[in-house]
């Protein structure tokens, strides 16, 4: 208490109820090609239909006509939709090359780099402009085709001055019709325009002396926007993105061109801030918003120029690491694990092992609280080739190897691929933390069953899985009856201790973690008999906590004047040393089946075999 000057009672308040926090042990980290979505920023996905929703759906399409080159994503994007088909929780951070693009138009872009931004057809109007505009000039209807004339336009141009493509023309008998194309000519110094629309006109021959023209979209707005608003309808244009051509895709009412507009929840309406935070599809540059500002309005204008780039074939390992580094801080984001996806191929070295060890040196080891899943190429389809990528891999407790690939459907293109086993392997350890505790093992036939599975690009038989586990390869299989399994729980690393194991070392993850993270509440205080006694009392309740659910067989904390000598004192420093027997996974059983003549009692033999 402070020392106090004159009589009086000084009252507080001593906190003593410290507890060790709870951790996350089930957030996975992948970094890959997906064809939308923010670059460079890790963003957390829950489900399948939030990834499509954030990512867009797994691509393999053709870059021509003459189907000579083909983007593709897939390994990496159902990669990802596998783990969360065992958790609900896996950080998604998108990379693309110097090549990728995003699609533009004259008043707006597309918000993330992308072709699918190619899809999107964006109307606009703005105040003033949403009511029809009568025209004096002449438009001559033909109901035997679906194209009108429309002539007596001076100056510099025909009808393309006062409509758009999208845009409706309003007949004298209210009839409308839109506008699918506008092609004119010159004659001196009058134009004539043909105007191409969506459907045919069924009336008489329509001969219009006056005509009105208006915004494509007013149907879908119950009244135009108000002083410097703005209304904005995003269509797409093909269905590359809904599966519907034409589907509205966004609908935005009376945005502002205004810096200062906000709505009347105080949130701001000013159409850069508004679509930058609220939109999926569109962005609105600061300069773009002064000509939007200045314009009427304009029917379904599609974007151009936008491109995916490098597809996950063709990405190179820079890209990907980059992507991978958002991750190296464990102060800054936690997860438990880091999902290679995609083995690189050939242009990442002639063994496809620099981005898996990257992962390893760079993101796990240096964090030390989080494992990477690695799988090999799907080029390596016999076990000596699986040992082959293996044996270039960094040793390393922190990491984990399957044995390969699996043959999966793929309901968006109605085929089936081969996708990395990976990502599954990881879903099996998350899901393991859901349904029991992380220091149990994810293998075997009650908790290492495989999802989604027609066949194994490799299924080792006994002897072949001998091979593999001996080399630190956690293998895969199929059995008749049982489904397909992972059959194996070592880490990869080349020392034999209690560490090979993945149940031991997520054991030890969780105990540094939440241990660590409840001994800084020690900081800045005295090291003396009643810290040290605290600090004991808060680890042993957990400890007894996580052996009573059999992670450990016993564990004892030493944290007194054996450790903390004076010398340790005078260094400013604190000691508590934490003894832990790790529970061990089963990974052989013997099973003795003994014949006993039947006059022979059973206590006479016992411990004899």
């Amino acid at each position: 208490m402070a020392f106090q000057l004159s009589p009086g009672v000084n009252i507080s308040e001593i906190d003593t109820t410290n507890v060790t926090p709870a951790v996350a042990t089930t957030e996975g980290a992948i970094a890959g090609v997906f064809r939308w979505g923010p670059t460079g920023k890790r963003i957390l996905v829950t489900s399948e239909q939030e990834l499509i929703a954030r990512f867009g759906k797994p691509a393999t399409y053709y870059t021509d006509a003459n189907l000579t080159a083909t983007w593709t994503n897939h390994e990496t994007w159902f990669s990802a939709s596998n783990f969360l088909s065992y958790s609900d929780a896996l950080f998604v951070t998108r990379v693309v090359s110097s090549a990728a693009a995003a699609a533009s138009g004259t008043n707006f872009d597309a918000l993330y780099m992308g072709s699918l931004g190619n899809s999107l057809s964006i109307s606009h109007c703005v105040a003033g402009n949403f009511e029809k505009v009568a025209r004096s000039e002449t438009l001559t209807i033909n109901p035997s085709s679906n194209t009108g004339v429309a002539t007596g336009f001076t100056g510099s141009t025909g009808i393309e001055a006062y409509a758009s493509i999208g845009d409706r023309v309003i007949l004298s008998n209210n009839t409308q019709l839109v506008i699918s194309a506008i092609s004119t000519a010159a004659d001196g110094g009058t134009f004539t325009s043909t105007l191409t629309f969506a459907g045919k006109y069924t009336g008489a021959v329509e001969y219009a002396s006056t005509f009105s023209t208006q915004w494509g979209d007013a149907n879908l707005f119950d009244a135009g926007p108000s002083t410097n608003g703005v209304h904005v309808v995003v269509r797409d244009v093909d269905g590359k993105i809904s599966g519907v051509v034409g589907a509205v895709l966004e609908r935005w009412e009376n945005l502002s061109t205004s810096p200062t507009a906000t709505k009347y929840d105080g949130s701001t309406n000013f159409i850069v801030d508004a679509l930058e935070q609220n939109s999926s599809w569109i962005a609105v540059s600061i300069g773009k918003s002064v000509l939007i500002a200045g314009s009427t309005f304009s029917s379904g204008v599609t974007l151009t120029a936008g491109s995916d780039g490098l597809d996950e074939v063709g990405i190179t390992v820079g890209d990907l690491a980059a992507g991978y580094d958002l991750y190296v801080d464990s102060s800054d984001v936690d997860i438990s694990f880091v999902i290679q996806g995609r083995a690189k191929g050939p242009d990442d070295g002639s063994t496809g092992t620099t981005l898996a060890n990257y992962i390893i040196d760079n993101i796990c080891e240096v964090r030390k609280d989080c494992v990477a899943f690695i799988s090999p190429e799907l080029s390596d389809n016999s076990v000596d080739d699986i040992i082959d990528f293996a044996s270039t891999l960094s040793s390393s407790t922190f990491a984990v190897v399957d044995s390969g690939y699996k043959y999966q459907y793929d309901k968006f293109a109605d085929v089936y691929r081969w996708i990395p086993l990976n990502a599954d392997v990881a879903g099996l350890c998350a899901r393991t933390d859901d349904i029991r505790d992380p220091w149990f093992s994810p293998a075997g036939y009650n908790r290492g069953n495989i999802k989604n599975v027609v066949k194994l690009r490799v299924n080792p038989s006994k002897s072949q899985r001998d091979l593999l586990y001996k080399n630190s390869i956690n293998p895969v299989i199929t059995q008749p009856g049982q489904g397909t399994v992972l059959f194996g729980d070592k880490t990869f690393t080349s020392v034999a201790s209690a560490f090979d194991r993945i149940n031991v070392r997520r054991l030890f993850i969780v105990l540094e973690k939440t241990i660590g993270r409840a001994a800084k509440t020690t900081l800045f205080e005295f090291n003396d008999d009643f810290t040290r006694a605290q600090f004991t009392n808060l680890v042993e309740p957990f400890l007894r906590d996580v052996q009573g659910r059999r992670g450990i067989y016993d564990f004892r904390v030493i944290c007194d004047e054996t450790n903390n000598t004076a010398q340790v004192i005078d260094a400013n420093q604190f000691v508590g040393d934490i003894y832990i027997k790790p529970a061990r996974s089963i990974n052989f059983i013997q099973l003795n089946f003994v014949a006993v003549r039947s006059g022979v009692e059973f206590s006479e033999i016992v411990g004899q075999f």
